[in-house]
């Protein structure tokens, strides 16, 4: 937390015009950004209302305040030098979202996201170039279908436009369905390779490969379906991520992943049964 805001004034940012969204965190991390920067905007919720809730309360104090551009950015960045006035420059007409490409906090050479793609197969989308080296390859300007929400610059007019984020989902899939909604409306969506973000991936649902991300992500799959499914994108995801999950069980399990399949595919289950992600999910 500390390191983020850190970054964020870095960028030249005024404290009063950072919003700090506490979802219910109880290690004393928003006690230590409030007596580190007293002047940034603070909104503490008594429970864990989801990632697209929280976000949501930020956006709407932006607005209110009358920003033309709100940028969304997870506790877990880390911005280098000059990469929000990279962002800022890159708006020309017509574009309504943008995101730098990003690079694992640990790893800086490795890239975890240069946008993202949808493809209705596994997991439904795909994050262009996810865990490889960082090159020319992915340091220059494109458009893409979404950008990842752990650091995405909009403008204003977008969200009044296409919306909030769905808060439904809790966790994963609220920034592609957000872009889709945006490119819906007109909006195109970019990635400014030119500038980066450092990420520290999936720190608040305990990284990588494991039950709880995965379970959640195959109940959002489902709700994504739900809201945007075509004939051909539902058997497409029947062919590519429901029937491939007895190999990937096969492939994952010597890596001590067998639990994580399972629980993706308890997650789509869920999902077709009519049920959320919630809270407890994460407990």
């Amino acid at each position: 937390n500390l390191e983020c805001v850190a970054s964020l004034l870095a960028q030249g940012l005024a404290p009063e015009h950072i919003v700090f969204v506490d979802n219910a965190s109880s290690d004393g991390s928003t006690e230590a950004v409030v007596d580190r920067h007293p002047g940034i905007v603070v909104v503490r919720n008594d429970r864990n209302v989801g990632y697209g809730d929280a976000t949501n309360q930020g956006i709407e104090l932006s607005l209110e305040g009358g920003g033309e551009l709100v940028f969304l950015v997870n506790n877990d960045v880390v911005l280098p030098a000059r990469t929000l006035a990279g962002l800022i420059a890159a708006f020309e007409e017509g574009i309504g979202v943008v995101g730098p490409r990003i690079v694992y906090k640990e790893d800086p050479g490795l890239l975890w996201c240069a946008g993202g793609r949808m493809t209705y197969r596994q997991n439904l989308t795909t994050m262009i170039g996810h865990r490889k080296a960082d090159g020319p390859a992915y340091q220059s300007s494109r458009p893409v279908d979404y950008v990842p929400g752990c650091a995405m610059l909009v403008r204003s007019e977008v969200f009044r436009e296409a919306g909030l984020l769905e808060g439904d989902y809790f966790a994963y899939h609220e920034d592609v369905e957000f872009c889709l909604k945006a490119r819906e409306h007109g909006f195109a969506t970019w990635m400014i390779g030119e500038v980066l973000a450092l990420h520290g991936a999936h720190q608040s649902t305990g990284g990588g490969y494991n039950p709880r991300r995965k379970y959640m992500m195959g109940v959002n799959t489902v709700w994504f379906l739900r809201r945007h499914g075509t004939p051909l994108r539902w058997l497409s995801f029947f062919v590519f991520d429901v029937l491939s999950l007895p190999f990937v069980w096969l492939a994952r399990l010597p890596r001590g992943e067998g639990r994580a399949v399972w629980a993706k595919a308890r997650g789509m289950l869920a999902g077709l049964r009519g049920e959320r992600v919630t809270e407890d999910t994460l407990r």
